[in-house]
């Protein structure tokens, strides 16, 4: 990871926003910018000078992992100490006519509470006016487009969620417990050297599979009826996401009806991802196909989302979007139909952006499973 390169892109877009410090406190985003992994740090940067604050938890753990930051440990809060070096880096010197210089600070990355103890460790006369939100955020543009770096560990960290779906269809019989079909995911994930899951695992079955966020429950699987598998797996700090929904026993002609109309909707809008397209046109592209059948009002949420060192991650893939697909960019494509009380159905994939179309990164089978 060339974390120089993503700070001095950072650096430009500091000056083109007319900030001379910054202050980044949200984890992920440090991840990005320097290469810490730890629960507690601040990124403080300046046009010249960037410095990471963190506690002595961290101390090995840092000085091995941070790139292109000077690390320094502290025994106080990491980003009260962040700001008072910037308020050092940045206030005029004694005498100086100079007004004081900005540092940016990102308003849906901070609660009042840490604003007020920020301002609080500052001088008297910086406190009204030193810290300043920025308009728009500045770190997550960046991450918007993975390098060729995050694409392989995004690659990687796909292909090990279609082993584990491979896995669980020779788990999956009636009577088991939604429970032990998430426990079997997640550990069979351990040993398959994930990190850890993305998100709670969803395993949803029969008329559960109706709830777009059904977590596994202590329902039995159906003899016959819908499971809904939604899951993903930490690898190397990113994220997967992919979604199967199979079948016990045989099913009903409108129950395999609503799966085709899904299935069609999904590849749809696979092949409608391509650089320059915009994430409403892509929505539109599922949206419709469940249209035509008489399903787009069982269709509740968004067709995707960006997928990244988080698991929801700009840009949104939803109705009028106006946002552009660029390549390098990671989304999901996941439209689904949900008749509350009978059944649901989702097909997910993870897909990279390409200059002419979208690379499917989840290839794990999509036709129906009868088990």
């Amino acid at each position: 990871m060339d974390h120089a390169r993503r700070i001095a892109a950072l650096r430009r877009k500091m000056t083109r926003a007319g900030l001379s410090g910054l202050l980044v406190t949200h984890l992920p985003d440090l991840r990005y910018l320097c290469g810490f992994t730890g629960s507690s740090a601040a990124l403080a940067l300046t046009r010249r000078a960037a410095r990471m604050f963190t506690d002595g938890r961290y101390t090995a753990q840092a000085r091995e992992e941070v790139h292109a930051a000077v690390v320094e440990i502290v025994s106080r809060n990491a980003p009260v100490a962040a700001v008072e070096w910037l308020a050092a880096q940045l206030a005029p010197q004694p005498g100086s006519q100079a007004a004081p210089l900005f540092a940016g600070i990102d308003p849906d990355r901070t609660t009042l509470t840490e604003l007020q103890r920020w301002k609080a460790a500052l001088p008297a006369k910086l406190r009204r006016t030193f810290l300043t939100p920025i308009a728009a955020p500045l770190v997550e543009p960046l991450r918007l487009v993975k390098d060729e770096d995050e694409l392989r560990i995004l690659q990687e960290a796909a292909l090990l969620g279609c082993r584990l779906f491979d896995h669980i269809l020779g788990y999956l019989r009636p009577g088991l417990r939604e429970l032990d079909v998430a426990a079997e995911l997640e550990h069979q994930a351990r040993l398959l050297g994930a990190q850890g899951m993305s998100f709670d695992t969803i395993a949803a079955s029969g008329p559960r599979s109706a709830l777009p966020h059904g977590h596994a429950t202590a329902a039995r699987l159906p003899r016959r009826g819908f499971l809904t598998l939604d899951f993903g797996i930490i690898h190397d700090g990113y994220c997967s996401d992919m979604t199967r929904t199979v079948y016990f026993g045989s099913p009903r002609h409108d129950e395999r009806g609503a799966y085709h109309a899904v299935l069609e909707a999904q590849e749809s809008a696979v092949a409608a991802v391509s650089a320059g397209v915009s994430c409403g046109e892509v929505d539109e592209a599922a949206r419709n196909v469940l249209r035509k059948v008489g399903l787009a009002d069982a269709f509740s949420h968004s067709t995707g989302h960006g997928v990244g060192l988080e698991i929801h991650e700009a840009p949104r893939i939803g109705a009028n979007q106006t946002t552009r697909l660029q390549a390098g960019m990671v989304i999901t494509i996941e439209p689904g139909v949900y008749l509350e009380g009978r059944f649901g159905i989702r097909i997910e994939d993870m897909v990279a952006v390409t200059r002419t179309g979208g690379q499917v990164l989840t290839p794990a089978p999509k036709a129906l499973i009868e088990l």
